[in-house]
C-alpha cells in the first residue's frame, strides 16, 4: 500500500514497504521510481522490512519546485520518508544518484543511518575520473536500445525484460528530469565523507561506463569505516548480477549472522 510522507516544503513523497525485521532505506537513482529496485527490493524483504520512495518529481510523489532539486534536498526528503515510516534509524542502500543522496543523509543525519551501502555511485570528486560524454549522450537519449547495455548483461535483459521495463519505467514531467538530472551533476560530497559515521560497504561493477570505478575508490578511502567489493558488471548491477544482493544481505544481517562479501578489500 503507497503512503505519503511530508516534505519539509509541503511537498508529498509516496512511499510503500514491505516485509518485516530491521528497516532498510533504498535510495533510487536518477529519475528512477521506487518499483524500479524489482527483485533487489523484494530479495531484501525476506529478511528486512524494506522501504522504497518515489524521489520528488517522480511516480506518485509531488513535483515541488525542480529548479531548487539536489542531492542533499532529496536526502532531507529521505528524513520525512523515515519520520512517516516511525523509524528512528535504517540501514541505507543507494544506487547511482541515489548513492549520492545516501552520502548526505549519512553526513547530515548520522543518528539516522544504521549501516550504509552504496552502489555504482560517486562522491562527486571530477578529478577521480573523467565521465565519458557518449554513455551520458546514450543515457539521455530515452532510446532503450543505446540505455540498456549501460545497465546491463545483454544475455541477462534478453531473459528478463519485464525487470528492465519495470526499471526504466517512471511517470516524470521535463521539469522534473531537468531537476534530476541536474541535481546528480552537480552533486559534491566530497568534502563531507569524513563525517560519514556508518560502517559503509561500496559496491561497483568494473564495467561501468556511467560511473567510472576510480569513483568507487574515492568513496572507499576517504569514508572511514569503508570497504570496497568489485563485481564483473555494469551500471545496474544490483539486478543483473545475483552476488551483488547476496553481499548486500549479508552485509546488512546482524553480526552474529554476517559473512564477508567475497571481493571485499
Amino acid at each position: 500500500m503507497t503512503e505519503f510522507a511530508t516534505a519539509d516544503d509541503g511537498t508529498p513523497i509516496a512511499f510503500e514497504e514491505h516485509g518485516v525485521g530491521v528497516p532498510v532505506l533504498l535510495i533510487a537513482g536518477q529519475a528512477t521510481g521506487m518499483h524500479g529496485w524489482g527483485a533487489f527490493a523484494e530479495a531484501l524483504a525476506r529478511d528486512f522490512r524494506v522501504i522504497v520512495y518515489d524521489h520528488r518529481g517522480i511516480g506518485e510523489s509531488g513535483l515541488g519546485d525542480p529548479s531548487a532539486y539536489s542531492t542533499r534536498g532529496f536526502a532531507a526528503d529521505a528524513v520525512a520518508v523515515l519520520d512517516a515510516a516511525g523509524v528512528a534509524a535504517a540501514n541505507v542502500v543507494g544506487h547511482s544518484m541515489g548513492g549520492r543522496v545516501a552520502q548526505w543523509l549519512a553526513a547530515d543525519h548520522p543518528e539516522r543511518v544504521r549501516r550504509l551501502v552504496l552502489l555504482a555511485t560517486s562522491s562527486g570528486d571530477r578529478s577521480a575520473a573523467p565521465r565519458d560524454p557518449a554513455a551520458i549522450a546514450d543515457l539521455l537519449s530515452g532510446d532503450l536500445a543505446r540505455m540498456v547495455p549501460l545497465f546491463f548483461d545483454a544475455e541477462w535483459a534478453d531473459t528478463h525484460s519485464a525487470d528492465v521495463e519495470r526499471f526504466f519505467s517512471r511517470v516524470a514531467s521535463r521539469p522534473a528530469l531537468r531537476g534530476h538530472f541536474a541535481a546528480s551533476r552537480d552533486h559534491d560530497g566530497s568534502g563531507v565523507l569524513d563525517r560519514i559515521r556508518a560502517e559503509t560497504l561500496v559496491v561497483h561493477g568494473t564495467h561501468d561506463a556511467l560511473t567510472p570505478l576510480a569513483h568507487a575508490g574515492v568513496l572507499a578511502d576517504r569514508i572511514p569505516r569503508a570497504a570496497l567489493v568489485e563485481f564483473d558488471a555494469r551500471h545496474g548491477l544490483h539486478l543483473d548480477t545475483p552476488a551483488v544482493e547476496e553481499a548486500v544481505r549479508a552485509f546488512l544481517l546482524p553480526e552474529g549472522q554476517r559473512a564477508r562479501p567475497t571481493g571485499v578489500r
